[in-house]
């Protein structure tokens, strides 16, 4: 959301959030000061923000991040795509089913060891 750049306390805010800002005060029916008094912002910087919105500044930049969004998920299009997931999905879960019986089988083995070390 924000970084604090140096002493002075400049703050700077990403691209994404100046965005969420302006649609904001577009979609709802109050004021850009009501929306800046919300979120702790100073209402020159919410004009400013829809200003440079306006004129096509804010550009999403290319990141790293992930979205968790299921909205932003692409859906696999092809038949072969399809099948590969349900390949995958049922792989995922033999390989979990096999794994909880390793560590069962693991377990046995400890507690007849433990036991077999008491008697």
């Amino acid at each position: 959301m924000a970084r604090i750049l140096c002493k002075e306390r400049v703050i700077e805010y990403s691209i994404d959030f100046k965005i969420k800002v302006v649609q904001l005060t577009d979609k709802l029916d109050v004021n850009a000061t009501q929306i800046a008094e919300i979120l702790g912002l100073h209402p020159v910087m919410v004009y400013r923000w829809r200003q440079e919105f306006r004129e096509g500044k804010f550009i999403a930049e290319p990141t790293r991040k992930i979205s968790m969004n299921k909205e932003d998920t692409e859906q696999p299009r092809s038949k072969e795509e399809r099948s590969e997931l349900a390949r995958l999905r049922k792989q995922v879960v033999d390989l979990k089913k096999e794994n909880d019986f390793l560590k069962k089988w693991d377990r046995y083995l400890k507690d007849q060891k433990r036991r077999d070390s008491d008697s």
